[in-house]
């Protein structure tokens, strides 16, 4: 019954979705451009329900997200940080504009995900356990990439693409690196 409830709400939810993407931008018309819109809502809210949902199990410190997070070695008190930052990254990015954003509740999402598949998969769970994370992760990315014009920085389209324009970065977080681990400190901190 709960998956029913669930597949209904993203049904009603997608088609809410394309709807508004199809006012809010000037969509081309076409088969393609509505795959893409479909794809793009099914991915988003699936991603956003995840939030939703994992915000709430978080704040009300269900057994599940108990159980779990001791097993991780994490703290309890992470479930209070994770679940209040959840709800406002979810919000962001289903609601139009503020792109700026959005670019930043993605970047949580993925770093909630990929952060929650890196910490089963170090902590030697089998991948049932990781595999979920990561899918989510992947959906993220997917999620981010075809989102709407609308929904996007301006100019982002036309990003610098030439190979001069990564190699300088690279270099010096590179040297960063180096220099880091020539100064690491040795020993306990000082009390």
């Amino acid at each position: 019954m709960t998956a029913l409830w669930v597949t209904g709400l993203m049904v009603v939810a997608t088609i809410a979705g394309v709807r508004v993407s199809r006012s809010e931008d000037a969509v081309p018309e076409g088969r393609g451009a509505l795959v893409r819109s479909v794809a793009y809502w099914v991915l988003t809210l699936v991603i956003t329900f995840e939030l939703a949902a994992g915000a709430l199990w978080d704040l009300l410190h269900i057994e599940y997200v108990r159980v779990v997070l001791a097993h991780l070695g994490y703290p309890m008190y992470l479930l209070i940080i994770l679940g209040v930052w959840r709800i406002p990254g979810a919000l962001a990015i289903l609601v139009p504009r503020f792109p700026r954003l959005k670019e930043w509740a993605y970047a949580g999402a993925f770093f909630n995900y990929s952060g929650a598949a890196a910490s089963h998969f170090l902590a030697g769970d089998s991948a049932a356990k990781w595999a979920g994370p990561l899918v989510l992760s992947v959906f993220t990315l997917i999620s981010w990439a075809l989102r709407p014009a609308s929904r996007r920085l301006p100019g982002q389209a036309t990003s610098e693409r030439r190979v001069e324009a990564w190699v300088v970065p690279v270099a010096i977080v590179a040297a960063m690196l180096v220099v880091g681990f020539f100064t690491m400190p040795k020993g306990a901190p000082p009390q």
